[in-house]
């Protein structure tokens, strides 16, 4: 299973990004493997509609689930539509987030 998270940074102990589209990078963690890999997110200065754009990223990463603070109306059709499960966190570190993904402790949002 790939878990993508929205981060302000490279690395798991950057700060999470509240905003999907806007998110500068998308840290993808394999949990099988426990393999990460950071996502740079070319449309983070985009004019408008980057969200579908976005989750088009996570599309071809075979992502299954998205950690993030919030997702936009068009971005949330695509993930879903791609059988992306998402999941609300706000707060500190991606690590944080993994650890609260890992424990069930993070509210799906439809």
């Amino acid at each position: 299973m790939k878990v993508c998270f929205t981060a302000k940074g490279a690395t798991l102990e950057s700060l999470s990004e509240e905003r999907f589209g806007r998110a500068p990078f998308f840290i993808i963690i394999d949990l099988d493997s426990g393999a990460s890999e950071a996502v740079q997110n070319p449309y983070v200065e985009g004019a408008g509609g980057v969200g579908p754009k976005a989750a088009q990223i996570l599309i071809s990463h075979d992502v299954t689930a998205l950690v993030s603070g919030q997702v936009g109306g068009n971005a949330r059709e695509a993930l879903m539509a791609a059988g992306i499960e998402m999941f609300t966190f706000r707060g500190s570190s991606v690590n944080d987030a993994l650890e609260q993904f890992k424990k069930n402790a993070l509210q799906r949002s439809e």
